[in-house]
């Protein structure tokens, strides 16, 4: 091996290194809460997501293995909650969507996070995070398409 030629490959061994450590490019803390890449701690208040609607809809447009014919959707505004011991903004939502055997299971609730404004995940299993919730209409899920 050459002198030149192992500058490389230690770059990289450091690299992969502090990526291992859990740097700045985990998602996971240690004690297993989100890490979130904003500036705040989770305390004070977020701002309101003024396009909460249209911001899941795009996402559920991709999301969904067959956006189309989506069936029983509501959707409640938005209100703050601690989600992993931060402050967010919430959006409950519930919806049957067809399965690729083309029935459609239950509906169920699923819940929208919001940072800063923005859509940031959707919590599939947010029953006990909905409780409570009080869903209006949400007609722009039936008319998703591909």
């Amino acid at each position: 091996m050459g002198t030149k030629s192992w500058w490389p490959a230690a770059a990289l061994v450091l690299l992969l290194a502090g990526c291992a450590s859990g740097g700045p490019a985990a998602f996971v803390s240690e004690d297993n809460r989100s890490i979130s890449y904003t500036g705040d701690r989770g305390v004070s208040g977020q701002p309101f997501p003024a396009n909460y609607r249209s911001e899941v809809l795009a996402y559920l447009r991709t999301y969904l293995n067959n956006p189309v014919g989506v069936r029983d959707g509501v959707m409640a505004e938005p209100v703050q909650r601690t989600v992993g011991g931060r402050l967010r903004y919430v959006s409950c939502l519930r919806y049957a969507a067809r399965d690729s055997d083309g029935s459609y299971p239950p509906a169920k609730d699923r819940a929208a996070i919001y940072v800063d404004g923005r859509f940031d995940r959707l919590i599939e299993d947010a029953a006990e995070l909905c409780a409570g919730s009080t869903y209006a209409p949400f007609p722009e899920l039936a008319s998703l398409t591909r």
